[in-house]
C-alpha cells in the first residue's frame, strides 16, 4: 500500500524528497498538494503551469506528485470550485494523478435529502469528466451503493484506473451522526468487492492505525497530511500506538512521551532522531517541527512496510497482535483479521 504524504505550499519544509537534505525519506514515493495552495497563491500557480509541478516544486520525477481537488476548501469558504481553472492548470502542470475537478462532500449531519443531493452532483460531475485521467469520486454515505451501481452502468468510468473514496474522515473522527464503524468498514469493503480490477484510494485517512484497517481491506494507496499536523502541535508518533506530546507548545492537550518511550526514541533510525535526537524533536519553531515532522512520517512509512511484510509472509494475524495497542481501532483490526486472513 503506498502512503501519499500531505505538504503544504504554505510551509513546504521538510523536503523529504531531496537527496541533499538532512530530512530526505528514500522509502518516499508520492505526495499529495491541494489545487486550493496553488489558487490561493497565482505566482506559484503560474509558475507551476510554466514549468510543470514537479519542477516548480523542486520534485523529482520519481515522487509521483498527486493533486487534491481541495473541494473543502472552497465549498466552506468560496462555494464552487472554479472548474476550469482547475482544468486548465491540470493540462498544464501536469500531476500523475487528479481527481474530478470537484466533489460534493456528504457531511455526516447532513439529512438525507441533502446527502442525496451530494450524491447527485458528484456523479454528474464524474460524468462530465469521464475522459481522459480525471478520477472519479465516491463517498461513504448512505448512498454509497448508489454510486457503485451508477459507475457501473459506464464503460469510460469503470475504465478508469483509479477510483478514489472521500468521506470517511468525518466519520471516523466521530462527528454529528457519524456512521457506525462496522458500517464503514462494510461500505469500504463493498467497494473493493464491486471494482476488483481498479485501484483504490482513500482520501485522509493515514495514521499508524488506520493503515492497517485500509491495508485489510485491500486498499492501494491512502493520503495523510496528519504527520505535519502532529508535528505542528508539538507531538510525535510511535511504532504500534497512538500519538505523543513532545514539545510543550502550550496549548495541545494530549498524551505526554513517558521516560520509557523517550528510551525508544533515542534508538530511532529516522533521519530527524539519528542527526538531532531527542532534542531536535523536543525544539520549538521550524527546527522542531522539521524534526517531528521526517520522525512522523518515517514511522507511518515503516508501519506500512512492515504490515506489507506480514500479509506477504502470512504472519500478520500473530504479529499484530504484540504490535499495535491502539485501543480505538484494534476491535476493528480483529474483525477484519478474521474476515480477510
Amino acid at each position: 500500500m503506498k502512503i501519499v504524504a500531505g505538504i503544504s505550499l504554505r510551509g513546504i519544509k521538510p523536503c523529504i524528497w531531496d537527496k541533499t537534505s538532512d530530512y530526505y525519506l528514500p522509502q518516499l514515493q508520492a505526495i499529495m498538494v491541494s489545487y486550493a495552495d496553488f489558487h490561493a497563491s497565482p505566482k506559484r500557480r503560474r509558475e507551476a503551469m510554466e514549468k510543470g509541478i514537479h519542477e516548480s516544486l523542486g520534485i523529482p520525477k520519481e515522487v509521483k506528485l498527486y493533486l487534491d481537488n481541495g473541494a473543502f476548501y472552497f465549498i466552506s469558504r468560496e462555494g464552487e470550485t472554479p472548474v476550469k481553472n482547475y482544468e486548465e492548470f491540470v493540462e498544464k502542470a501536469k500531476p500523475d494523478w487528479f481527481p474530478i475537478p470537484q466533489d460534493f462532500i456528504p457531511i455526516p449531519k447532513m439529512s438525507r435529502e441533502e446527502q442525496e443531493k451530494c450524491f447527485f452532483r458528484t456523479m454528474e460531475m464524474a460524468l462530465n469528466y469521464q475522459y481522459g485521467s480525471y478520477i472519479p469520486v465516491i463517498h461513504v454515505s448512505n448512498f454509497l451503493e448508489d454510486y457503485v451501481d451508477e459507475i457501473k452502468k459506464h464503460e469510460t468510468l469503470l475504465a478508469k484506473p483509479y477510483i478514489a473514496l472521500g468521506g470517511i474522515v468525518p466519520n471516523l473522527l466521530r462527528a454529528t451522526k457519524a456512521m457506525p464503524y462496522k458500517k464503514i468498514l462494510e461500505s469500504i469493503h463493498h467497494v473493493r468487492e464491486e471494482f476488483k480490477h481498479q485501484k483504490l484510494h482513500i482520501f485522509g485517512i493515514g495514521g499508524t492505525a488506520t493503515i492497517h484497517l485500509a491495508a485489510l481491506l485491500g486498499i492501494d494507496s491512502v493520503d495523510s497530511s496528519g504527520w505535519r499536523n502532529r508535528a505542528a502541535r508539538g507531538m510525535i508518533q510511535l511504532p504500534g500506538t497512538g500519538e505523543r506530546i513532545i514539545a510543550d507548545l502550550g496549548k495541545w492537550r494530549g498524551r505526554r512521551v513517558s521516560q520509557q518511550e523517550e528510551e525508544i526514541l533515542k534508538e530511532c533510525p529516522c533521519p530527524a532522531c539519528y542527526k538531532y535526537g531527542l532534542d531536535g524533536l523536543k525544539a520549538s519553531g521550524s527546527f522542531g517541527f522539521w524534526n517531528r515532522a521526517t520522525h512522523n512520517l518515517w514511522i507511518l512509512l515503516n508501519e506500512a512496510e512492515l504490515i506489507k511484510e506480514h500479509l506477504n509472509k502470512k504472519t500478520y494475524k500473530d504479529w499484530y497482535k504484540g504490535h499495535l495497542d491502539n485501543t480505538t481501532y484494534r476491535p476493528l483490526i480483529e474483525q477484519l483479521v478474521k474476515i480477510s486472513l
